[in-house]
């Protein structure tokens, strides 16, 4: 029954981690009480599932990676709901919340390796995971591209070219506006985090199925990756909650570039993207 508890657990805070997004980079109220009840919700039922995990096995410490892993998101959680109390610093939430629900989210599978119904459905899966990946990297892409004609275009205004003047600027006349670039790089970065974040979870689901299990989030590049979706989280939050534009934004974005040229470095020394279905 605790498994039921915890999966109810799991679907609040995906719905949490939705919320408390737009509750801090759009700082509206409604989606601030939506992120805050679910979270709660689902809070409480994880710990009812904690409680009866426990209780059922007849001890008082978990015993195994999952039930670890289930308890270690029920302190992540607890801990930003403690801050938030004392605090009232939701922006947190940005953080705790999706990282509670990816430490809970394979426990909610079930206390075995979760198994795929055929080899089909693992390939559909995977090719999904991929394409999500995929879709995140070259939606970075075209950001950081943004964010440097971005600097172009604003170097070209300050020299105060003409169009039509010959100068060594007159080559790039067919740069957008600034506003244009601004929105674009702003744009690939929130169509490029939902897939980053799709990708991460259907692989944190398809290396259940190998003899990996928990080791997979021990891998380098898992690691790289995750810091990858970190970025991402705080490309969005600087942006969009701060309010971060112009030459700063085109900077940063810079520095997420040299991140990702690091995740697909360290992409050649990792043993994940070698395996199959066993």
């Amino acid at each position: 029954m605790y498994l039921l508890w915890l999966r109810v657990a799991a679907i609040l805070y995906a719905g949490g981690s939705v919320a408390v997004f737009f509750a801090v980079l759009s700082k509206s109220l409604p989606w601030r009480k939506t992120c805050v009840h679910l979270g709660g919700l689902a809070f409480f039922f994880h710990f009812v599932s904690v409680v009866e995990m426990l209780v059922q096995a007849h001890r008082w410490m978990p015993v195994g990676v999952r039930e670890i892993e289930s308890l270690l998101g029920f302190v992540v959680a607890g801990l930003f709901f403690l801050i938030w109390w004392l605090y009232d610093a939701i922006s947190l939430g940005i953080f705790a919340l999706p990282a509670t629900f990816f430490l809970v989210f394979i426990p909610s599978l079930g206390p075995d390796r979760y198994r795929f119904p055929s080899q089909t459905v693992w390939m559909s899966w995977l090719v999904a995971h991929i394409i999500a990946l995929l879709l995140a990297y070259a939606a970075l892409c075209f950001s950081l591209l943004a964010s440097v004609m971005y600097l172009v275009q604003e170097r070209r205004i300050k020299a105060k070219h003409k169009p039509g003047e010959r100068s060594r600027w007159a080559p790039l006349d067919w740069l957008p506006p600034l506003d244009t670039l601004e929105r674009l790089a702003l744009a690939t970065l929130e169509f490029g985090f939902p897939c980053m974040t799709v990708g991460l979870l259907i692989g944190s689901v398809l290396v259940q199925e190998t003899a990996l299990g928990a080791a997979y989030f021990l891998d380098p590049n898992i690691i790289a990756s995750f810091a990858m979706w970190l970025v991402y989280v705080t490309l969005l939050l600087l942006r969009l909650g701060m309010g971060m534009r112009g030459r700063k934004a085109a900077y940063l974005s810079g520095a997420a570039l040299v991140v990702m040229m690091a995740v697909w470095a360290i992409n050649f020394f990792s043993q994940v993207h070698r395996f199959g279905p066993q």
